[in-house]
């Protein structure tokens, strides 16, 4: 029986209001650029920490999505807007004022473009390496509908860690995600990334809450870890909305530190493991910054999960 969307969430779910200066900052510089951010697009319960730390995830290829994933608060429409020719070096100019070390760049599905938009994420990433060459870029792509030639190009793009979302265990995936998506195509698309560029990291992540068992989730992280995939996030789902699919279960924080200790047996690199947690998470982009710069010998990440007070540490 899925929860009532009336009912108070537990306190392990409360965030504070988003606020302070370099929220308001980041804020104005994405409006004043016509550059959207998943963070709000999303409605990620973390904008107000992680804008105010200067992180931000930004969404290239407009805010309008091809596809209709029934999690999703991200608008639909079955064309997106053309594409801004200028937005990769729009997206380089706001990276270099921030100075950040580590971004994100992501994207809503554009199944209407011939390419699906691969080329763009490319430019992206190349207008980013050219303006700001320190900045590390991670980008969060779709699945391309499986075409793996277009997997190529993202793949081939400079960007530092590829990330793609599986989003849910197996059963799941057919009444959650459009019917354009797929598990096997998910997980084709990150096996591809580490084919078409040997020892290029990959990133996925999770959803929980939805009816899944724990038996379920650790399959699909041994699937995951099947291709290889080097990064993990498990997050609770939530309800954007009342037309978006209902909540089954609030998991506790217990829960989401074992997913973080059977996540490392298996060998990921790094598992980022908590009710707030997104595919774009501070915590997990600070320990693979310092992956990144060769410093992840020098220390291990903690056990617990990600929502917890120990990975302070990383901030």
């Amino acid at each position: 029986m899925s929860i009532d969307p009336r009912a108070r969430k537990p306190e392990w779910l409360k965030v504070r209001p988003p606020g302070g200066e370099r929220y308001a900052w980041i804020r104005e510089q994405r409006s004043s650029l016509e550059l959207s951010t998943v963070c709000e697009e999303a409605r990620c319960p973390n904008i107000g920490e992680c804008w105010k730390g200067g992180t931000a995830t930004f969404m290239v290829m407009g805010s309008v999505c091809t596809r209709g994933c029934r999690f999703c608060a991200v608008n639909t429409n079955k064309n997106g807007k053309p594409l801004d020719a200028d937005e990769p070096q729009k997206l380089a100019r706001t990276i270099l004022a921030m100075g950040l070390d580590y971004i994100v760049v992501t994207s809503v599905d554009r199944d209407d473009l011939p390419d699906q938009g691969a080329r763009h994420f490319a430019d992206c990433v190349a207008a980013v390496n050219a303006a700001s060459p320190k900045t590390k870029v991670e980008i969060l792509h779709p699945d391309f509908r499986g075409q793996l030639d277009l997997v190529d190009v993202v793949a081939h793009s400079g960007a530092d860690v590829l990330a793609h979302n599986i989003e849910v265990v197996r059963r799941l995936t057919p009444t959650v995600r459009d019917g354009r998506c797929g598990y096997d195509q998910s997980l084709a698309v990150l096996a591809r990334i580490k084919e078409a560029r040997p020892g290029a990291l990959t990133k996925s992540s999770i959803m929980v809450g939805l009816g899944e068992t724990e038996e379920e989730v650790v399959q699909c992280m041994q699937d995951l870890r099947g291709v290889d995939v080097d990064f993990l996030t498990l997050g609770q789902y939530l309800r954007p909305s009342l037309k978006h699919i209902a909540v089954e279960e609030y998991v506790p924080p217990a829960q989401f530190d074992r997913y973080a200790r059977i996540g490392e047996e298996l060998g990921f690199q790094y598992v980022a493991s908590g009710p707030l947690v997104r595919s774009s998470y501070k915590a997990a982009e600070y320990f693979i910054r310092d992956y990144l710069a060769g410093r992840a010998n020098d220390w291990q990440p903690p056990v617990e999960s990600a929502g917890r007070k120990r990975l302070e540490v990383l901030r």
